[in-house]
């Protein structure tokens, strides 16, 4: 392969590796630099306050390295060839300058980490220390609390097989027929059903196994009924409760509370009571017990309104990431022509690889800070008077502002948020389309929608709005959008429909 043809890969794989970087989330960014500091032995925590690195002056100087006069180090043992104790010195000197770590981490397979031997603590192994323990899984837990209950070896198996087929919410949603297909061939369905009784019975919380939403709610239902005639839990009547849920749950989805009343000779404020008690139970039992919903939000940014300059600014919340150097051990190593050529590729290998990274570290900020400032100087109505006031901002827009390609643009904002006065926002959100207002104002489609939930939360509970309804209330406000629009604007945003928002 040409000289030339290698540059371009290199350089290739350098923008690979800068659009990886740029698309990262922040927490994905945060893991990717713990990753690489436990992988590559060239990598070291910055002391805060300490000047920040010059990368091109770095990757200059490490690879001006020549291999004139390079003689590799060839260590024999002394009843082979006593003319290589010379060999055995120049690795003993290099042992005494570089420290045990030098030999352990190349000539003992270990990973390359200079101690510190002046009492400070090191800064790699704080930064890797404040990675958090994995969680054990939902089958984990499971597969421990099964083991703790008293079963015959057969029904023991058969319950372990059943746990692998238990969801993320904790249902069993599998028929029993595609279960049976699956199952070894000693496992009859009268054992699966037997163990799928004792899972539901004896598995925490309550309802883990159920097939279905009504199942699942019953469970609970009855468990809590049964600690109360044990005196075990709060007197509450669950009798409605437990009958909304047998025989009217699709009702209850639905909103249609006369017809459940008719059918239970029961008021509608006892129903509303029944309901409230319903709220007590959990519809997904296995989220109970491991946690997937997103982390808090920690923003990538934060936009203050300067009162001296009469406008917005920005600033990166780049604190939250370890500043990372390549350490001078490394860099020295990289120049010393008496290691062995096997051993300098190594350490030369490994400082490209944390160069590129940091450049990469650096890049995503630039790019994500010049995105940004675009962001809060078209979207300022926004920032002033609310969501009702976004602007249609295309990413062509930005991209064509700041002279990159619009792919740029599209993975810097992704997954990134901003914290403003009016709170903390996906910065995707601010690029969309729009339409014209009746006197010509442009408002993109993330106003729309805002405008619409401001219409819903503001009509007749007991008189709900139908979609035709809300396509008019729009058209009165110089917003004209046809009713699929509008419906599929509504679902976006996860409200109901008028039947199903009525209040009673």
């Amino acid at each position: 392969m040409r000289a030339d043809q290698r540059m371009d890969q290199r350089i290739t794989q350098r923008q690979i590796q800068q659009a990886e970087i740029l698309q990262l989330s922040a927490a994905a960014l945060e893991e990717r630099i713990e990753q690489e500091l436990t992988s590559n032995p060239t990598l070291e925590v910055r002391e805060p306050g300490g000047d920040e690195p010059d990368l091109k002056a770095e990757r200059e100087e490490a690879q001006r390295d020549s291999t004139e006069g390079e003689r590799p180090l060839e260590v024999k043992n002394d009843s082979e060839d006593a003319s290589h104790a010379d060999d055995f010195e120049r690795l003993n000197k290099m042992v005494e300058e570089y420290g045990d770590e030098f030999r352990d981490a190349f000539y003992e397979g270990a990973a390359f980490r200079p101690q510190r031997n002046d009492g400070e603590p090191d800064k790699k192994l704080e930064a890797l220390k404040a990675t958090p323990a994995r969680q054990q899984s939902l089958r984990e837990q499971l597969l421990d609390q099964w083991r703790m209950v008293e079963v015959t070896d057969d029904l023991r198996a058969a319950g372990e097989f059943l746990i692998d087929f238990i969801d993320a919410d904790g249902y069993i949603r599998t028929p029993i027929e595609e279960i049976l297909k699956q199952a070894p061939g000693h496992f009859d369905e009268p054992l699966i059903e037997e163990a799928w009784a004792l899972v539901t019975l004896n598995l925490e919380p309550v309802g883990m196994g159920a097939r279905d939403l009504r199942e699942c709610l019953l469970l609970q239902i009855d468990s809590r009924i049964r600690q109360q005639r044990r005196g075990e839990a709060d007197e509450v009547d669950l009798t409605l409760a437990r009958i909304l849920v047998e025989q009217h749950l699709k009702d209850i989805e639905a909103n249609r509370l006369p017809k459940i009343a008719k059918a239970t000779n029961a008021s509608i404020d006892d129903i509303k009571a029944a309901l409230l008690k319903l709220r007590r139970f959990h519809p997904h039992p296995g989220r109970l017990l491991v946690d997937e919903d997103p982390q808090a939000i920690t923003p990538d940014a934060i936009v203050e309104f300067d009162e001296e300059q009469d406008c917005y600014t920005a600033r990166l919340t780049n604190e939250r990431f370890p500043s990372l150097r390549i350490s001078k051990l490394a860099m020295k190593m990289a120049k010393d022509k008496q290691l062995d050529t096997k051993t300098r590729d190594f350490v030369k290998n490994n400082i490209h690889s944390g160069q590129w990274l940091m450049e990469a570290i650096q890049r995503r900020h630039s790019t994500l800070e010049r995105v940004i400032n675009v962001v809060i100087e078209a979207q300022k109505d926004f920032f002033d008077d609310g969501p009702q006031h976004l602007k249609p901002l295309p990413m062509t827009t930005v991209a064509d502002q700041l002279g990159v390609d619009v792919s740029t643009v599209s993975r810097a904002v992704s997954e990134k948020y901003i914290q403003s006065p009016r709170g903390i926002f996906k910065l995707r959100m601010f690029f969309s389309g729009g339409t014209e207002t009746e006197d010509g104002e442009a408002k993109s489609w993330a106003a729309v929608q805002a405008k619409l939930k401001e219409v819903i939360d503001n009509e007749d509970k007991s008189k709900p709005l139908s979609d035709d309804a809300l396509v008019e209330a729009l058209k009165k406000e110089g917003i004209e959008i046809a009713r699929r629009t509008e419906a599929k604007y509504r679902k976006q945003m996860n409200i109901p429909t008028a039947r199903q928002r009525k209040e009673y």
